[in-house]
């Protein structure tokens, strides 16, 4: 195997593994915010020990996405040098402020709000909590940008054989940017939401702490029910700047290979890549990828067939990643909708606490099947339109990356393991009694 397909293996495999943590970061900083608010308001300490409680999945999370969003970054040095070296002036300086002007603070304070509960007062310290939720939102804001303008570039000039920043606000301030952001942060909270209702109805479903854990439930709940249908309506407007901005990512995602008016999306299809057509297609709902592309049922939609075979994306991976990202978010809807109804009656409906038990890793594999379709969708391109992948891996050996490959799972095994424990453990002894800080 060559450096580049390792490469890229080793890339894929260190950002999916950090992105199982990052979003329960940042979803449970404004739930925790929200809760340990509710105690200073009122002096329930039921909400102390909520804060308490899923605080401590917070930390073990937020602990994880640090080491593992290290060693993410360090790759852009050592496996891809020629992309660092090409883009850097616009990446790097992303990258730096994020570093900053954001993740810096935000440790800082999570450091403040875990060692100041007898320190600061109680509104201070809750308000230490919303500033973390802030940090770590400006955090994802910035990462995000940087995504999005490896998605559609703009706000460049090609100077001195490299792409050099020529405009800030424009890389800033992108259509493309903006709804990357809101789409990925959504779902993150969808996933924070789904995490807090499925443990809460573990403990229900046992009896368990049948206050505590029906506030939790129902907190999650809104937050969720919101979220999932915000992500309904963002997915929409997503898919039509796309179709604008990667044509042939919009294409692949639905097995479209022929360009037509009112082009249809296919409930259930195989694709055959080799000869440019799909094996089945089974319920063709006319003219909805047309809506979705361009919001007309009747517009055209250029087919895989008019882009050059070497600036296609591979098709089943994207088809099927969108496919999964799709039915789990309205999936999503649904399920909260069904909670909505029965927010005052949980302790009745056991088959509901069960199916929202089952239903912790969903958003986690609509996560990750998001960024599946993102990566792979853009493909041979590393920048689109301007850098292919292949120009940008650095002129290193296969064998070298192979050793970095086998101990990045090696590590990232262990730690998956420790870190899931510890949240396995942690869920399952449920929350315990605490004493008000002074």
């Amino acid at each position: 195997m060559d450096a580049l397909l390792l490469s890229r293996l080793q890339f894929a495999a260190a950002t999916m593994f950090h992105f199982l943590f990052v979003p329960l970061t940042l979803g449970l900083s404004f739930l925790l915010a929200y809760m340990e608010t509710q105690y200073v308001r009122t002096g329930d300490e039921t909400y102390l020990r909520m804060t308490k409680f899923w605080g401590k999945f917070f930390i073990i999370n937020f602990a994880l996405g640090i080491v593992t969003g290290i060693t993410l970054e360090f790759q852009f040095g050592t496996n891809w040098s020629r992309y660092s070296s090409y883009v850097g002036d616009i990446f790097g300086s992303l990258l730096a402020i994020e570093a900053t002007a954001s993740f810096f603070l935000e440790s800082t304070l999570i450091g403040v709000w875990i060692f100041g509960w007898n320190k600061l007062s109680k509104k201070a310290h809750a308000a230490v909590m919303w500033l973390i939720a802030g940090a770590g939102t400006l955090s994802g804001v910035w990462i995000l940008i940087a995504n999005a303008w490896m998605q559609h570039p703009v706000g460049y000039v090609i100077r001195n054989g490299r792409a050099e920043l020529d405009d800030f606000m424009a890389v800033i301030t992108q259509k493309f940017a903006i709804l990357e952001f809101f789409h990925t942060i959504a779902a993150a909270y969808i996933l924070s939401a789904f995490f807090v209702m499925g443990i809460s109805a573990y403990h229900l479903l046992k009896k368990n702490n049948i206050d505590f854990f029906t506030r939790s439930f129902r907190i999650a709940l809104v937050f969720g029910l919101v979220f999932s249908f915000f992500e309904i309506a963002e997915g929409h407007l997503h898919g039509a700047d796309l179709a604008e901005a990667q044509p042939a990512k919009v294409a692949a995602m639905d097995a479209h290979w022929e360009t037509e008016t009112r082009a249809p999306i296919f409930m259930f299809a195989i694709p055959d890549e080799k000869n440019e057509r799909n094996l089945v297609e089974i319920f063709p709902i006319p003219g909805m990828l047309s809506f979705m592309a361009y919001h007309d049922f009747n517009a055209e939609v250029k087919g895989l067939k008019d882009f050059p075979l070497d600036e296609r994306p591979p098709v089943l991976i994207p088809f099927v990643s969108f496919k999964i990202m799709v039915m789990l978010g309205f999936y999503f809807g649904f399920a909260t909708i069904l909670g909505w109804i029965y927010r005052n009656r949980l302790l009745e409906k056991p088959w509901y606490l069960k199916m929202m038990l089952l239903s912790i890793p969903l958003p986690y594999i609509a996560i990750e099947m998001g960024w599946v379709l993102a990566e792979v969708g853009r493909q041979p391109w590393i920048v689109y339109g301007l850098m292919k992948t292949s120009d940008a891996v650095s002129p290193i050996a296969g064998s070298q990356v192979m050793i970095s490959l086998i101990a990045f799972f090696v590590v990232y095994g262990l730690l998956g393991l420790i870190g899931f424990w510890l949240m396995f453990n942690h869920a399952r002894k449920g929350p315990a009694e605490v004493i008000a800080p002074s």
